[in-house]
This record gives C-alpha cells, structure tokens and sequence, in this order.
C-alpha cells in the first residue's frame, strides 16, 4: 500500500493512477463525514455528488497541495462541501467568523493568529489521556454522535458527554493560558 507522502507527491504531479488510489482509499471516509455531519438532512444523491465535488475540488487543485495530510485536507474540503450544500438548502443559517469579511475585503482573522491558534489546540489535543483525546477526535473531528461513540468504544454515554465536557473544559483554560 502507498503511503500518504508518496501519494501526495505523485497527486502533486498530475498522476491520474494516484487521483485513483486516493479516490478508492478516501471515499468511505468522506461520505462518513458528509452523512454525520448532514443527520438525515440529505438526500443520498446529495451525499453522492458531495463526495463526487470533494475529490473534483482535490483534483483541481493538486498542483497547489502543500503537505503531505491528505486526509486532513480531504476532511477539511468535505466539511466545507457539506455545510455549503446545506445551507443552500437551508438548513443552516450561520455564517463562521472565519467567512465574515469587513466592507474593505480585510478579513477579521489574520491567517498567522489563526495557524498559531490551530497549532496550539491540536498540541493541547495530543496532551490529553486516551480515551478522552479519541472521544474529542471522534465527536468534533469525525461529526460522529454520543450513541455512535458510545457504542464503538464500549463506553456509556453519559460517560462520553462528560469526558466531553471536561475536555473542553480542559482545553479552554490551556488555550486561555497560551492567550487565545
């Protein structure tokens, strides 16, 4: 099997064979996403032209990939596929600060805060025990619920829902200390 740095390289390249392997490889994981993340909200013709545009948005722009976390950047361009189509549909209203813009086209964020801040909340993921650290992963990285996790684990979910709670809690007061 190819590892991701060696798929990159070769998706950086042009190589359709690599689009392939990645798109065999990635596509259970992204239509995940786009299901947990919609809950019921899609159609299945949907959820397939979502995980169709994913790898059409990969493709175009695998001349310009930097790194080499593909699933990363797959996660990231599926996440943003899914909330798009639904609020076309709809189904959510809310616009992040992250696409909000001043009058003048100057974003409120600058990129070099928000990479810092980034950086500093997966070092302060990473820190956390198991099984909080795979518990946080799942329910915010993967959209999976509390009964999903829940059964997966073998944990209660009442359980889940507090180590939740007290990983957040753990992470905003790391995060407030690193002064963010």
């Amino acid at each position: 099997m190819v590892d991701e740095k060696k798929l990159a390289d070769r998706l950086r390249k042009g190589d359709e064979n690599a689009f392939e392997m990645l798109i065999d490889k990635y596509t259970a994981y992204v239509s995940t996403i786009v299901f947990n993340i919609a809950d019921g909200a899609l159609t299945k013709s949907d959820i397939e032209e979502i995980v169709t545009d994913v790898f059409v948005t990969l493709w175009r722009n695998s001349g310009t990939l930097k790194g080499d976390n593909l699933k990363g950047y797959i996660a990231c361009i599926t996440k943003c596929r899914t909330k798009d189509r639904l609020r076309k549909l709809k189904f959510v209203d809310i616009i992040s600060i992250d696409e909000f813009e001043q009058p003048d086209g100057i974003k409120l964020e600058d990129d070099c805060e928000k990479q810092e801040l980034c950086k500093s909340l997966r070092e302060e993921v990473n820190k956390l025990n198991e099984p909080d650290r795979e518990i946080l992963i799942r329910y915010y990285y993967f959209y999976q619920k509390v009964s999903e996790i829940s059964e997966i684990m073998g944990i209660k979910k009442e359980t889940i829902k507090t180590k939740l709670a007290r990983s957040r809690k753990r992470l905003k007061a790391a995060l407030t200390e690193r002064g963010f």
